[in-house]
């Protein structure tokens, strides 16, 4: 991906031992993107912002959705109300998501585990909806349960229509937000947290990669989540830990 020429990013990137909860919306810079872009780069244990650029105008959160999808999965599995090996059932409403997804049949089951490797590295849109089902009922109940977690999490600029981050007009997010609900992510969930650096996963006999290419290509990183649809660009949410700083 291209970047725009951003010196004081450049060299932070180049000399800084950490980046964490990294937002780039419409991360290829062309003239007809650069409207999308917005970023935030900060220090996880002081909170200390080392680099910001449109962090608080909304944005469309696209995949990125998921996290907050996988955090109040995650709070069910710890309360125990759930647990991996817990089946959920896939409806047709499900099914009929729109790619990227697993292909997942009406009345097909999926596994707790298997739909949250499914969530990190495939971003299975299909797999989001049965999540939102299994524990809401339909997803505009989820939806309304994801916005109050928000707010609770002190995202106050954020809206969740849906548990994939397929287009909706109204679900809006922002770069700060995003990086506030990466840092609860890791401090609130840490028993779980070690899924956001699957490289892949196998379903059905074939094999996923995991979208988030620094997971490979820079060191120390160990999530989080991608994103794209066309009203957006690509996102990203990344951490990255080096030398015990994150």
């Amino acid at each position: 991906m291209q970047h725009q020429k951003q010196p004081t990013f450049r060299g932070f990137i180049r000399y800084s031992l950490v980046i964490i909860a990294l937002m780039l919306v419409g991360a290829s810079i062309q003239p007809a993107n650069a409207a999308k872009y917005a970023a935030i780069v900060i220090e996880e244990q002081s909170g200390k912002v080392l680099f910001s650029r449109s962090a608080d105008s909304h944005r469309y959160p696209a995949s990125l959705t998921k996290i907050m999808t996988l955090y109040l999965l995650f709070e069910e599995l710890s309360s125990g109300r759930i647990k991996m090996n817990s089946k959920m059932k896939v409806s047709k409403i499900a099914a009929g998501r729109s790619p990227s997804k697993l292909y997942l049949k009406p009345g097909q089951t999926i596994t707790v585990e298997d739909a949250i490797y499914a969530l990190v590295t495939k971003s299975a849109n299909d797999v989001a909806t049965a999540i939102a089902e299994h524990l809401s009922g339909t997803e505009r109940a989820f939806g309304k349960r994801m916005t109050r977690k928000a707010r609770a999490l002190g995202m106050s600029r954020t809206t969740f229509r849906n548990a994939s981050g397929l287009p909706h007009s109204q679900q809006k997010s922002t770069a700060r937000d995003m990086a506030r609900l990466a840092v609860a992510m890791r401090r609130d969930f840490p028993q779980f947290y070690d899924f956001f650096s699957a490289k892949s996963f196998r379903w059905k006999g074939h094999k996923f990669k995991n979208h988030n290419r620094l997971l490979s290509a820079y060191t120390g990183t160990d999530g989080i989540k991608t994103g794209y649809i066309n009203a957006s660009g690509f996102n990203l949410v990344a951490s990255v830990e080096r030398r015990g700083v994150r």
